[in-house]
């Protein structure tokens, strides 16, 4: 008995990967940008336009905006992007990535560009065998946009 309340308690603080938030400077711009150049659905965009997501699975996309009470008052300032999508000077960028997986890269990433991603580097085959594309978002943010390493299987 004593050995089912500890499983009990530990699965009460088993952890869910919930969300990725993802400060930019305009919430409902980044929402649409998302949609169409990478083909999720959007799951909500509040009216205050300082809270977006997108549907992606078991992991929600989430937007917010890079200054805001919670943030600057609460758990301290976002550093804002150094160079934006459009700056000449590219030798920095924030300390994340955004990685999408696709079955076809090559049209995934044809899609983002066409819809206003800027492109940084075309698909390539890696020598672990996945095939890896980058772009940035309209806040400069790097996306990877690759296939799946080991093709995901069904249940």
């Amino acid at each position: 008995m004593a050995s089912q309340a500890a499983a009990a308690s530990n699965n009460k603080l088993s952890p869910a990967f919930a969300y990725t938030v993802v400060y930019v400077r305009d919430v409902a711009k980044s929402v649409a940008f998302y949609a169409n150049a990478f083909g999720y659905s959007v799951r909500r965009l509040d009216e205050s336009n300082k809270w977006g997501e997108l549907e992606s699975g078991q992991t929600t996309i989430a937007f917010t905006p890079s200054h805001q009470h919670e943030t600057d008052d609460i758990t301290g300032a976002v550093a804002v992007q150094i160079n934006p999508a459009g700056a000449d000077d590219k030798s920095e960028r924030p300390p994340v990535e955004l990685c999408f997986a696709y079955a076809d890269v090559d049209a995934a990433y044809k899609r983002a560009v066409e819809n206003g991603a800027e492109a940084v580097h075309e698909p390539e085959e890696k020598v672990w065998g996945q095939k890896v594309g980058y772009v940035r978002d309209i806040d400069g943010i790097v996306v990877r946009m690759g296939s799946y390493v080991n093709p995901p299987t069904s249940h």
